[in-house]
């Protein structure tokens, strides 16, 4: 007898609709066999739509300082324009009748925004229901927003290996190149000229001797050319001695005072000082060539299971926000990004720029390689 009056009651208070309880419930209920996150969201639009009756019910994510409408039901209206935070904390989303903000642990996520048709307004038991349902909504939001990241981060992921194999293949076309117009060419001529040689050994021994003198002066350029090269591809100062002795050599090359600090450095994998070392002078040689700076500074530290890296200059710096990035910086955040690292540009206009770039190191290998 109570459950059938309770039905009366609730027919004659909500109507066809079901009652907030109920909503709650379906509302876990359909997030629980939902997956993915564009599945969620409407759902959630359908279920606040349904609760209260309302014309039109939306669900709104943030994105940074904006909120962006995520999902709504009905499904068949138009796109409204992002919503300002301004870090408010009561924000209103302009021609919705009554909207709540979504947190989770304090951070705020999102919206629930619902209007009703003209002429109603919300009762004090669908105030309490939109309540409910955001506090349920937070954790919703937050695993929406991680898988957002995550899909963004593959998708810089792979554009970043594509960008790696394009750099990988114009490497090795670069290496064909130089090694026929340069080793391979100096390689014929000492063929060509140990031909000629032969022939002269008894026609004329005299020059005969002194093409054998050109030929080891010959041979000498192609070994040269064939250590520059393998420099090139990577140095032997760095796989012998490790990045403070190769940095140190570097530095002595350059065209203004270079300081590297590298104090407590030792051996670390293969990958990850070739990337930091090619990284480090693609750094230096943009200050020389662009920075009109006095001075560069390298600073090298250990940071727990990081490894941190410094690049600093007192040239006349940049704007960073309004500078496009060259491919000097991409190739750079492919390196890093390919070993889990990152890296960071601050600059300001006068008062030079700093490069910081962070990877992960294995303090098994580290333990295991010792310092040099």
């Amino acid at each position: 007898m109570r459950e059938r009056v309770q039905r009366v009651a609730n027919r004659l208070v909500y109507g066809k609709r079901a009652t907030p309880y109920e909503v709650l419930s379906q509302f876990s209920e359909r997030v629980a066999e939902s997956y993915a996150s564009d599945e969620v969201l409407p759902r959630m639009a359908r279920v606040l739509a349904e609760g209260t009756a309302a014309e039109l019910a939306e669900v709104w994510l943030r994105s940074g300082g904006q909120l962006r409408r995520a999902a709504a039901s009905p499904t068949d209206t138009g796109m409204p324009s992002p919503v300002q935070l301004n870090g408010a904390t009561d924000l209103s989303v302009p021609n919705s009748d009554r909207s709540v903000v979504v947190r989770h642990q304090g951070e705020v996520l999102g919206a629930l925004t619902v209007t009703k048709r003209r002429g109603e307004s919300l009762t004090p038991i669908e105030l309490k229901l939109m309540d409910d349902l955001a506090h349920q909504a937070g954790l919703v939001l937050k695993n929406v927003g991680l898988t957002a990241d995550l899909q963004a981060r593959l998708v810089d992921l792979r554009a970043s290996r594509q960008r790696l194999v394009a750099a990988q293949d114009d490497e090795r076309r670069k290496l064909e190149r130089n090694l026929h117009d340069g080793a391979q060419q100096h390689l014929v001529a000492i063929k060509v000229k140990l031909g000629l040689a032969e022939m002269l050994l008894t026609k004329d021994p005299q020059k005969a001797m002194a093409t054998l003198e050109q030929l080891k002066r010959d041979a000498d350029e192609a070994l040269e050319t064939l250590r520059d090269l393998a420099r090139g591809i990577y140095p032997p100062l760095l796989a012998e001695q490790g990045l403070p002795t190769a940095l140190q050599a570097q530095a002595r090359k350059a065209t203004l005072p270079i300081t590297i600090e590298a104090d407590g450095i030792g051996r670390y994998p293969q990958d990850t000082e070739a990337a930091l070392y090619f990284c480090i002078l693609e750094g230096l040689q943009n200050i020389q060539k662009y920075a009109q700076a006095s001075r560069a500074a390298v600073r090298l530290r250990q940071e727990d299971d990081r490894l941190a890296v410094e690049v600093a200059d007192d040239g006349r710096g940049f704007v960073v926000g309004t500078t496009a990035r060259g491919n000097g910086l991409t190739n750079m955040e492919d390196r890093l990004e390919a070993l889990g690292g990152n890296l960071q540009v601050e600059s300001t206009p006068g008062r030079g720029t700093t490069l910081r770039a962070t990877v992960p190191v294995s303090a098994l290998l580290l333990t295991a390689s010792g310092g040099s």
